[in-house]
């Protein structure tokens, strides 16, 4: 029977990053996974694919759309969906060859199989109609989340699809109904939407992006309205019909009333992810889950049995690939008796879209309803002059600060490349720094990141350009 210092059940983003950091501090390790191919959902089926079509499908864009202003004239371009399902899979390919050097540079065993708890410091490993046992010192389930369902509305991955399904369609449908205005359904709606689908999203709150700041959820809405989606809001669909050529979708107003139909090729459901449990064990090895079924633990990520700890999607929080990384190292670290931490006010959260949304920290909601006093300040991408010349101006830059101390609380971004400007704001949160301290910091011009400094300097009714 093989012994382990820890094994690691899953290889997405939270469990590969666990037991990487496991192996730096001299532990020997192996992961479980039951799948093909390493990295979970984000490498394969989620985050990474999604990115590549994401991308390639905002360049298609481009170039139908913004090169001939810019002086730049070429032939209308013209959709090879194939090769473009090519690049997306050589991307998804790259990254999982990637974690597989990782593993191996490490020297962490692989063990391909169904991962079962038995118990304390002990995990059965089934394939193939074969399973071993193997015995570890302390256990940490990184299992990740699936697709959530809709009640009576079957997924086939073929008309009514996942997430997963909506990755690889076979060809752009002419009419897409996406159930859901999350962040998955936006971003997949854009793809779509870019190369020539006619997009409705059906939304069973009366908002889109649950969660986020409404503020700038409310003109984000307008920005994809702008752009060509169609949304109905505060509204849940009961039945989709597949008897005919075209799916026919039962919409219902969520507070009760008259129901519509709407006609599409594809129907994609995206209302969250649910934490994966399934075949782990977990309730006869004495493991305790929360009334949504994710596994209960401790602030130290220790589950109700000795030894178990559990990290990621499976858990409580944000189900956020870099969430899971970061609980990842934490835990490895204090399973080798040194101080792990995750900090859960400084976690930031991108829409990828374009112009894409970033956040960290509070909303306006949020503080409001804890009854923080604070300040805000706000800076439009029309007032800036890397945006104007590009003419890449829609959103704006919001920063929420303390009243009393100005240290920042919360800062959201609607604009391009609004994803790689937020982390300035998360550093500055994590060491407790002020608005001030924001605007006081030379940013270089002509950038982006300039309408940060700007909205840092609006806390204090400063502002420059504005």
């Amino acid at each position: 029977m093989a012994t382990y210092d820890l094994v690691v059940i899953g290889t997405g983003p939270g469990g590969y990053v666990c037991a990487v950091r496991a192996s730096q501090l001299g532990m020997k390790v192996a992961v479980v996974e039951k799948n093909a191919t390493l990295g979970g959902t984000c490498l394969n089926v989620g985050c990474m694919p999604s990115k590549a079509l994401l991308h390639a499908s905002e360049m298609f864009e481009e170039a139908g759309h913004s090169f001939a202003k810019m002086g730049v004239s070429i032939p209308s371009p013209k959709l090879d969906l194939p090769a473009m399902m090519n690049f997306k899979q050589q991307g998804i390919d790259g990254n999982v060859k990637g974690v597989e050097f990782l593993m191996k540079k490490n020297k962490i065993d692989v063990l391909k199989g169904t991962g079962k708890i038995l118990g304390s410091g002990k995990v059965e490993v089934s394939a193939d109609g074969k399973s071993q046992v193997v015995d570890a010192k302390s256990i940490v389930i990184a299992t990740g989340s699936d697709i959530a369902r809709l009640k009576g509305i079957e997924i086939d991955e073929k008309r009514i699809v996942s997430s997963t399904g909506a990755l690889s369609l076979e060809k752009v449908p002419g009419k897409l109904l996406i159930v859901g205005a999350g962040v998955i359904g936006l971003e997949l709606g854009s793809v779509w939407h870019r190369l020539g689908a006619e997009v409705v999203v059906v939304e069973f709150l009366d908002r889109i992006l649950p969660g986020m700041d409404g503020e700038i959820a409310k003109q984000f809405q307008r920005i994809l309205e702008k752009q060509g989606f169609a949304f109905k809001l505060g509204a849940k669909v009961t039945a989709v019909d597949t008897a005919g050529k075209t799916l026919k979708a039962t919409i219902e107003p969520a507070a009760g009333g008259a129901a519509e139909t709407l006609e599409a090729d594809v129907v994609l459901v995206c209302i969250g992810r649910v934490p994966y449990t399934d075949a782990l064990g977990l309730k006869e090895a004495g493991v305790a889950l929360d009334p949504r079924g994710r596994v209960q633990i401790d602030p130290h990520f220790a589950t109700s049995l000795k030894g178990v700890y559990a990290i990621g999607d499976v858990v409580a929080g944000p189900m956020l690939a870099h969430k899971a990384e970061d609980e990842g190292v934490a835990v490895a670290e204090i399973i080798a008796g040194q101080a792990g931490h995750v900090n859960y006010d400084v976690i930031p959260g991108v829409v990828y879209t374009t112009p894409e949304v970033s956040c960290v920290g509070k909303t306006e909601e949020e503080l409001k309803q804890a009854g923080t006093a604070y300040t805000v300040g706000k800076f439009p991408f029309t007032a800036n002059g890397r945006s104007k010349v590009n003419q890449t101006t829609d959103g704006f830059v919001k920063i929420l600060a303390d009243a009393k101390t100005d240290r920042v609380l919360g800062v959201h971004i609607i604009g391009r490349e609004a994803g790689e400007m937020i982390h300035e704001a998360c550093v500055l949160m994590e060491f407790g720094g002020s608005a001030e301290d924001l605007a006081r910091t030379c940013h270089a011009h002509p950038t982006r990141s300039e309408a940060i400094k700007e909205a840092a300097l609006a806390v204090g009714k400063r502002a420059i350009h504005m």
